[in-house]
């Protein structure tokens, strides 16, 4: 758009020149110029003046515009419509900083981010968000009243866009609920349940593969739910639902190691274990092979992630909605054993994981990303599930032992450079 304006400050030279030519010779070629050409010459000047005035206009207006705008605003430019300008404008208002765990995310449209027990993917630059959309009036069934299992109706999963991790674009509802009552038997029928979704690029295929849990609404299927996407921001169709390795399955993770073998966690067996089951090369389906961890531990909301060849393993007890102290493991291979490691946690309310629980370990690429991880967790509100919040923290490493640590921020940014990153 600024060849526009070079294009005009190009051919402004030229006017002028021509205009004093004008000035000096008259028609007959003299030097002495007529009452005629001199009107002419003020003519052209007075033409001249004011495309130099429209010029500095269109420059001015792009000073003036936004520095992340390929826009300039100007009669003579060709950019933005109005509305458009608008929209651009308001997500410059609404860009973020820095992460402020425990407070209401925020996207590009200043509309409160709605992705709980998030996912997250890296692919070619951009980072995709996905999550449960928690709305809606939150209630309690009887059948669930034991364990205080409040819900909301499903309304699907959402996915947010960001360059940065700091400022996410809405990319909709990725995998919506089923809402006729003549399809109450679907599994993502609104009554149904559809939690932690996880999404892996398998790069065979060219597939991207979500995992979900799904349940009823008094969590007695605890079933794993697959859907597939040609693009990261969706749509995804749904393919169905089952029991790995014929097992139960409720919160779930799913962990691509270096050799693109991709592995499930879920907590399994009611809870009493979480097993891990090696998935098909095509990332659809386990293939049988799995490994029983944590037996009679009890622990759900799992997050694994992989640090110089060791495998990292962070989750939660069960306790519903309400929060307790995180759970830290280590193995050298994907298969254990695991060895525990106690709280990551350190600080005021580490006791209850900072009233969060996790849900996934961002790795932060880059600089020293090798060492750098985000612990992702959800504040949950169990009696108002639309209004929970997010906990990002930076998760650090002890010197020597290598045991994962993290501790509180009132607020932090990820795109500091390494020797900046929040120490343990």
């Amino acid at each position: 758009h600024m060849s526009n304006n070079n294009e005009h400050s190009e051919h402004s030279p030229l006017l002028l020149s021509a205009t004093w030519r004008g000035v000096k010779r008259n028609r007959n070629g003299d030097e002495n110029p007529s009452s005629f050409d001199i009107l002419s010459c003020i003519t052209a000047f007075i033409t001249f003046g004011s495309m130099s005035l429209l010029l500095f206009a269109s420059r001015r207006a792009a000073n003036d515009a936004p520095t992340s705008s390929p826009y300039i605003v100007g009669s003579i430019n060709k950019g933005m419509a109005p509305q458009q300008q608008q929209q651009q404008q308001h997500k410059n208002r609404n860009r973020n900083d820095m992460i402020r765990p425990g407070s209401t995310f925020l996207d590009v449209r200043g509309a409160p981010i709605n992705a709980h027990g998030g996912g997250f993917l890296l692919h070619r630059g951009t980072h995709y968000w996905y999550g449960e959309i928690k709305s809606g009036p939150t209630h309690l069934l009887a059948s669930n009243s034991g364990w205080g299992g409040t819900r909301v109706d499903l309304v699907g999963v959402s996915c947010y866009s960001s360059r940065d991790l700091l400022n996410w674009e809405h990319r909709g509802n990725v995998l919506p609920a089923v809402t006729a009552v003549e399809k109450s038997n679907h599994d993502l029928y609104l009554k149904n349940v559809a939690e932690r979704p996880k999404v892996v690029y398998n790069a065979h295929t060219g597939k991207f593969v979500m995992w979900l849990h799904i349940d009823s609404e008094d969590y007695s299927r605890a079933r794993c739910g697959v859907a597939t996407s040609d693009r990261p921001e969706g749509p995804f169709d749904y393919q169905g639902s089952f029991r790995p390795n014929g097992q139960m399955a409720r919160d779930l993770t799913v962990f691509v190691d270096d050799d693109s073998k991709a592995y499930l966690f879920t907590s399994s067996e009611d809870n009493v274990a979480i097993h891990v089951s090696q998935l098909s090369n095509d990332y659809l389906t386990t293939i049988g092979n799995y490994s029983r961890i944590f037996v009679g531990r009890y622990m759900e909301a799992p997050a694994v992630f992989k640090r110089q060849g060791r495998y990292y393993f962070v989750g939660s007890g069960c306790t519903a909605w309400k929060p307790n102290a995180a759970r830290s493991a280590v193995a050298s291979t994907i298969w254990g054993p695991w060895v525990e490691l106690g709280n990551p946690c350190r600080g005021a309310n580490a006791n209850t994981t900072f009233r969060s629980q996790s849900t996934y370990t961002i790795p932060v690429h880059g600089e020293g990303g090798s060492d750098r991880f985000i612990f992702a967790a959800d504040q949950w509100d169990e009696n108002n599930l639309s209004d929970s919040r997010y906990v990002w923290l930076p998760l650090t490493f002890e010197e020597g032992s290598g045991n994962p640590v993290i501790g509180w921020r009132e607020e932090w940014s990820p795109s500091l450079p390494s020797d900046a990153w929040p120490s343990s």
